[in-house]
């Protein structure tokens, strides 16, 4: 199975430690407060334990959004 690129969009700055811990994922805080995680997810099990690993921290999750290249073009 192909990597898929997704989007995990949660409540709240994520910190440093746990950005450290999220190998492959490029994360963003935006003006709302929310932090856009976004990478390469091989399979579902590895999008579930992403989940699992943010609702174990009582971090709220938000959306959960397949991404394709065009979104990741910069905009300006």
């Amino acid at each position: 199975m192909s990597s898929h690129i997704m989007e995990v969009v949660v409540e709240g700055r994520l910190g440093n430690e746990l950005i450290a811990s999220l190998p492959g994922f490029d994360v963003e805080t935006g003006a709302d407060g929310r932090s856009r995680i976004v990478g390469a997810v091989s399979d579902q099990a590895k999008l579930l334990g992403l989940l699992d690993l943010f609702a174990e921290l009582n971090i709220e999750v938000i959306s959960v959004n397949p991404v394709t290249p065009n979104d990741l073009t910069p905009k300006g």
